[in-house]
């Protein structure tokens, strides 16, 4: 059985990639994620606070009038909360490059340009495969419109493809108000794939503490209709490799994903549930459904099920919308 796909330019044995996250923070995780059958790793991000939290002022200023307005600096992560510098993230994404055989996709987190940006090159030359731009950023300004936000992605593109030669993908909000026109803009100014989507932990409030507080939870399976959908939408209307993220557990969610149109799933909440020896469970799983259903590869099944290639394509757009409520029955 063909399980090869081909993402961000580079042949991979197979869809599943792990995913940004606390796995990729030792090379002895990493190499059982490669183990178990991972075709590639994206790194844990590193975070534009991080290479700016280098300064040795930036301390003071960042407590400085820290409850005077809305958006308090408190809600920032102190420096020692970091599990990495930048200087040990770059040796981390040079050794696994050097140990590991699968692809390095190395990680960078971040809303505003700057010199941070130049970590992107060091990457590059570290090792890493390609980098995935992660712009992990929510307007609370009135005076920012939709257009600004999304100037702020491609500003951010155009700085990081400058500085690299290797592939960048782009890691997506689900947020836009045209997802398609955003996602045409981002590969328009170079992007070479579109990661849907960035999952937004949300806060929590503590009632016993009176305090807003951070929280994750992980996801389900439910959570991937939503890549789903957008993933179905643009296979084939864009010259940019897709990787579907959030809700990737199953054998059944990498094979709905790829039918929609996914190069790559990308695998995070279940190896954390269940450990990296789950990859092999779902490669397996997969390898019986494909066999099963007289399927000879990955590339065979890639868009069968997207928005362009079944009959009824509305079943992307609203009118699906209409009839999930008109089937919908009383449970009591």
């Amino acid at each position: 059985m063909n399980l090869s796909t081909t993402y961000l330019g580079m042949k991979l044995k197979n869809p599943i990639v792990v995913s940004a996250s606390p796995l990729s923070r030792s090379m002895e995780s990493m190499r059982r994620l490669e183990d178990a059958g991972a075709s590639a790793i994206v790194m844990h991000s590193l975070f534009e606070e991080q290479v700016t939290n280098e300064a040795e002022s930036l301390d003071f200023y960042k407590l400085y009038g820290t409850e005077s307005y809305a958006e308090a600096l408190t809600y920032f992560p102190d420096t020692r909360d970091y599990h990495f510098a930048p200087e040990e993230y770059l040796e981390l994404v040079a050794k696994a490059a050097n140990k590991l055989e699968i692809p390095v996709i190395a990680s960078i987190n971040g809303v505003t340009p700057g010199g941070w940006i130049s970590y992107a090159k060091k990457m590059e030359e570290a090792g890493a495969a390609a980098l995935e731009l992660n712009v992990y950023y929510i307007p609370t300004s009135g005076t920012m419109s939709g257009v600004d936000v999304e100037n702020r992605y491609v500003e951010m593109l155009k700085q990081v493809n400058g500085a690299v030669k290797i592939p960048v993908a782009v890691k997506l909000s689900p947020f836009f108000s045209s997802i398609p026109n955003v996602a045409q803009r981002l590969v328009s100014e170079g992007a070479d794939g579109l990661v849907l989507f960035n999952r937004f932990y949300q806060p929590d409030i503590d009632l016993d503490e009176l305090d807003v507080k951070p929280g994750v939870e992980l996801s389900d399976s439910y959570a991937n209709r939503l890549p789903m959908r957008w993933i179905g939408i643009l296979f084939g209307k864009l010259k940019a490799s897709l990787a579907a993220t959030s809700g990737i557990h199953t054998a059944e969610d990498v094979l709905k994903l790829t039918m929609a149109g996914a190069d790559v799933t990308m695998m995070c909440s279940a190896l954390l549930m269940h450990g990296p020896e789950h990859i092999a469970k779902v490669l397996k799983n997969v390898e019986l459904w494909m066999n099963e259903h007289e399927y000879e590869s990955i590339e065979q099944m890639k868009g069968s099920l997207s928005h362009k290639s079944i009959a009824e394509p509305s079943a992307y757009e609203r009118a699906n919308y209409m009839k999930a409520l008109n089937r919908y029955k009383l449970l009591v």
